[in-house]
């Protein structure tokens, strides 16, 4: 039987995503940064669905609540709590916070970050620079550090969210790439540290996802990038989330150290 035609514009249609398997984190303890938007709050939903207890953690607090008040709606477990990523006693608190409940922290997806000024390198001042590395490597290194020696005892997964932008050039991203490729090289190395405490790490690689992140550029500023995507549109947070499920989970037990880009074929050559 010949393959479907597809799609007169030529644009792959997205399918339904696998649903969630309800027992397959139950009762692990999940902490999500970057919760209340985007692929974090779409990571809290799903890690719930799945039967973990998710604390949605985010500097907007309103935005936590309401994450954690739609997954308690939906029959799932959830908690809000603010965290300011740049703060590393703050966090810490949270991750105190999430260690003791149940059987203590399993499950950590470091998702917050911020675009920073759009601007080329050379016009970058040191303090846009360093705001950006604050909140996209810095947040990283800040909640990473306190969630490795809480998940030490009993074992856990981290799953970093870098980008496709620590892959390849993107004009006016420079601290933005930078940090991802940070965000790379502190998932390796903790990941060859702390195997032997059976904690795996692993950073995802997201392409142009349809967040609030990237519907509040500028016009213009995702110019040529839609048309270079194979599967010709972007990745709904979902989509993101559903493969970070599978990588949190004793599915993926083999999988430490690695990066797994979710781009849609962007960078494929």
């Amino acid at each position: 039987m010949p393959a479907p035609a597809p799609p007169s514009d030529g644009t792959a249609q997205p399918r339904p995503q696998p649903r969630p398997e309800p027992g397959r984190l139950r009762d692990r303890v999940a902490l999500v940064t970057g919760g209340a938007s985007g692929i974090g709050a779409a990571c809290a939903a799903r890690l719930a669905a799945e039967g973990a207890v998710v604390v949605v953690a985010d500097l907007d607090e309103d935005g936590a609540h309401r994450v954690a008040g739609q997954i308690t709606a939906a029959g799932g477990t959830a908690l809000p709590r603010r965290m300011d990523v740049t703060d590393p006693d703050g966090v810490a608190r949270v991750v105190t916070e999430a260690a003791a409940l149940r059987d203590g922290l399993r499950i950590a997806v470091n998702s917050a970050g911020v675009n920073g000024p759009l601007d080329p390198l050379a016009d970058l001042s040191p303090a846009d620079f360093d705001s950006v590395l604050k909140v996209n490597l810095y947040g990283v290194f800040h909640a990473m550090r306190a969630q490795l020696p809480a998940m030490a005892p009993a074992g856990g997964v981290i799953v970093n969210l870098a980008s496709v932008a620590a892959h390849a050039g993107f004009r006016r991203h420079a601290a933005y790439a930078a940090a991802k490729q940070g965000v790379l090289a502190l998932t390796r190395t903790a990941a060859r540290e702390y195997a032997e405490h059976g904690i795996r790490v692993l950073s995802v690689s997201p392409g142009i996802v349809d967040t609030p992140m990237v519907t509040s550029l500028p016009p213009g500023a995702t110019d040529g990038l839609l048309s270079a995507i194979p599967l010709g549109r972007t990745a709904r947070p979902a989509e993101v989330a559903a493969f970070i499920a599978y990588l949190v989970s004793d599915d993926a037990s083999y999988l430490t150290g690695s990066d797994h880009v979710v781009d849609g074929g962007y960078l494929a050559k």
